[in-house]
């Protein structure tokens, strides 16, 4: 596992993913810095926000087959132990009805505790520059 399978994967993202991450990306107004094809542990999520721990998984076809969903079970448990919820949504979902998922997923982030908003480059508590690095 690397970052250069990373980039590869987020050069190949899917329809719907595309048009998903279109839209998460406007939730960093929000304080919610989601980033795409985050590596947990041996695997990867489509999409990972580091506060307030949140997974957004996206399920084309391939994953309804019996032994996808028994990789997706053994994927989903190691990412709740490390403390994640995750959201999973269809492409049908996302291509038919991306307001309904938008809605959903408002709901749970306002279920979540808030994300941590870091201060701006340069500005620490005490005035000096901040040191601490976001994301995951």
């Amino acid at each position: 596992m690397s970052i250069e399978r990373s980039r590869e994967l987020r050069k190949r993202m899917p329809p719907a993913e595309a048009r998903l991450w279109n839209y998460l990306r406007s939730l960093k107004e929000q304080g919610f810095r989601f980033r795409r094809q985050v590596q947990l542990g041996p695997y990867y999520v489509d999409f990972g926000c580091h506060h307030p721990k949140l997974v957004i998984e996206v399920d084309g076809e391939t994953h309804f087959t019996p032994e996808a969903i028994a990789y997706d079970n053994r994927r989903s448990e190691l990412i709740r132990r490390e403390g994640y919820r995750i959201a999973r949504y269809s492409n049908l979902d996302i291509r038919d009805n991306l307001e309904g998922v938008a809605t959903h997923l408002a709901a749970v982030l306002a279920a979540l505790p808030p994300p941590l908003i870091p201060p701006h480059k340069g500005e620490g508590d005490d005035g000096t520059a901040a040191s601490a690095a976001t994301g995951f």
